[in-house]
């Protein structure tokens, strides 16, 4: 059997997706391929390290693909245009920093004029960000929303300008090749399903489970929770979901939320927490009510360095990782997209996961 780093690297010299056409200089420390249906240990020994991301391979024929003609834009030189990123959150959360210095850094070693914005998770000023942007002069947008809906007034003014966009991490509800072009991100759904996984194995299947949602009005919060939910309700009946409400994708929001957890429910087997940061917020929730490591089997998302540096210390089960180095992707895309070639509507990445087996040997490769 062909060792991780070996199917890392191979996965990466295969990145496919229908229609895309991306040769991307990425790394070897590209990420295992998540799990199937059926789950797989295997396939999560090895967690992303240096950026690299592995494309997900749809069927042929089944890939929904955009070119600018069908955009309506007109082709341009990536190197000679002005790209506006808009990120959604304060940097406070590993992930949004990753996420930006990754845009960041893509840009810079290409050359590349960017202009950036910090919404600071108010949505209205993602809005007015945006706006901004386009009116300083940005012939692309890259975009992380920090909600799905509400797009409505950037959408009309990008297309007045047939300004491409392409979103990241989370997804704008409007029409692909109309009002943007691609959205580039993880399966939120298959997520859920592996942290599911993970909490069955953590709980023997039995007892009874909270959900730390994330925050409302995007499609990560509600896939994550589908999946999940689905893979609970299919392998584990006797596991029961009983306490849900949103932590709001933050540390401080998740420990008050755990603390009123641990107040209304002290039997509580395990919780999953959509985020890593919720996660944190529930170990020092835990530590405070006077709980053990491993009292309460706590399951994430994310794959950040003190999250894996929680399951070393025995407080965190497991750790669904959720790559946020989009930069390379990010503008790879657009600069096949402005050449006239077709590039996909949805780009999935294959995401790995951190266990107690890999976590420490791993955790340098947590962002």
């Amino acid at each position: 059997m062909k060792s991780t780093a070996q199917l890392g690297r191979t996965a990466v010299r295969t990145l496919v997706a229908t229609g895309l056409s991306l040769s991307l200089a990425l790394t070897a420390g590209a990420c295992a391929k998540s799990e199937d249906d059926g789950g797989s240990k295997d396939k999560d020994k090895g967690a992303s390290g240096d950026g690299g991301q592995v494309v997900s391979s749809p069927s042929a024929g089944n890939a929904k693909t955009c070119t600018i003609d069908q955009f309506g834009a007109e082709k341009l030189d990536l190197k000679n245009a002005t790209v506006g990123f808009s990120q959604s959150e304060k940097e406070a959360n590993p992930f949004r920093i990753a996420e930006t210095a990754s845009i960041k850094a893509e840009a810079k070693k290409r050359g590349v004029k960017l202009l950036t914005a910090n919404a600071q998770s108010q949505f209205s000023k993602q809005i007015s960000d945006v706006q901004d942007l386009i009116a300083k002069g940005a012939d692309l947008l890259v975009i992380a929303p920090l909600n799905s809906d509400g797009w409505g007034p950037v959408l009309r003014a990008a297309s007045a300008k047939k300004i491409p966009i392409v979103t990241i991490d989370r997804k704008i509800n409007s029409k692909a090749c109309k009002d943007y072009v691609s959205f580039i991100g993880s399966d939120f759904v298959e997520q859920g399903k592996r942290a599911a996984d993970q909490m069955i194995e953590a709980t023997g299947g039995k007892g009874e489970v909270a959900i730390l949602l994330g925050a409302p009005g995007n499609n990560v919060t509600t896939e994550r929770t589908k999946g999940f939910k689905d893979r609970i309700k299919a392998k584990a009946p006797d596991l029961k979901v009983v306490f849900e409400q949103t932590g709001e994708f933050s540390r401080e929001k998740g420990q008050s939320v755990t603390e009123q957890l641990i107040q209304s429910n002290s039997k509580i087997s395990g919780i999953y927490a959509e985020n890593d940061e919720m996660g944190l917020g529930a170990v020092t929730a835990l530590k405070s009510a006077g709980k053990k490591a491993g009292d309460v089997k706590i399951v994430t998302v994310d794959g950040t360095r003190n999250a894996v540096q929680g399951i070393v210390d025995g407080w965190i089960h497991g750790v669904v990782e959720s790559n946020p180095r989009f930069g390379p992707l990010a503008f790879q895309t657009l600069d096949t997209f402005t050449k006239g070639e077709k590039v996909a509507q949805d780009i999935v990445i294959q995401d790995s996961a951190y266990t107690e087996k890999n976590a420490e040997s791993d955790l340098s490769k947590a962002y």
